[in-house]
């Protein structure tokens, strides 16, 4: 029975990864580091800040992450006004509320840039719960961070559906025991499908809350009725 639905941040509620990938381009350039588009590839995995650090500038001592990871923030904080709601998601949020369904939000990002983006686009009342990466000590597609949301809004997998943009997203609501739908506002349908993805959304503006649940009961294996509160 349906009665959750867990978000990712970046590119399920916010257009935000254009905006992310120049903000790394200039920190990294402020290192001497001059790296490629397809090499910036990896932040739309879902990392944490930490992991993605590491994976351009290896082995980082705990205070340099923070130093670093502050450094970056600065950069995406000066382009924020470009960071938009992805198309359809404020209405989705209020139909789900509507509708008696908790939402939460699983990201990998920090807890301070989480509360900032939800608080500057007006979001910061939609969630019965947020989990981000300073929550966890492994990122997705550990499954940490799904958990730990089901956790909070006691709830159970089978209880909940997981809204991912990212492969290793889906491959941790998966091993988490949750359905997961992926939303392809970065144009990677092929491989949400390759990550197990039970569905495939482009974005919020034609999911209205009937259409949400026959596809929630049209996955394998969800025989029942989903939750709705008497209207």
């Amino acid at each position: 029975m349906l009665k959750g639905v867990i978000f990712d941040m970046d590119g399920v509620l916010i257009d935000s990864h254009p905006v992310h990938r120049q903000a790394w381009r200039r920190f990294l350039a402020t290192l001497g580091r001059d790296i490629h588009d397809d090499q910036l590839d990896f932040i739309l995995e879902g990392r944490r800040r930490e992991e993605i650090l590491r994976y351009f500038l290896g082995n980082l001592p705990a205070e340099t992450v923070k130093e670093y990871g502050q450094q970056k923030d600065e950069f995406f904080q000066e382009n924020f006004k470009d960071v938009q709601l992805i198309p359809g998601i404020q209405p989705f949020l209020e139909t789900l509320e509507a509708a008696g369904m908790q939402a939460s939000i699983a990201t990998s990002a920090s807890s301070s840039r989480t509360w900032g983006t939800l608080q500057r686009l007006k979001l910061d009342n939609k969630f019965v719960t947020m989990v981000t990466g300073d929550d966890v000590t492994a990122g997705k597609p550990d499954p940490a961070v799904y958990r730990l949301a089901a956790q909070r809004m006691n709830l159970s997998p089978d209880e909940l559906l997981v809204l991912e943009d990212a492969p290793c997203g889906v491959q941790g609501a998966k091993s988490a025991g949750m359905r997961c739908f992926g939303v392809t506002s970065n144009g990677r349908m092929e491989a949400l499908r390759r990550a197990g993805a039970d569905h495939i959304i482009s974005n919020f503006l034609d999911l209205s809350i009937e259409k949400l649940l026959q596809l929630w009961i049209a996955i394998p294996g969800n025989n029942d009725s989903p939750s709705r509160s008497p209207g």
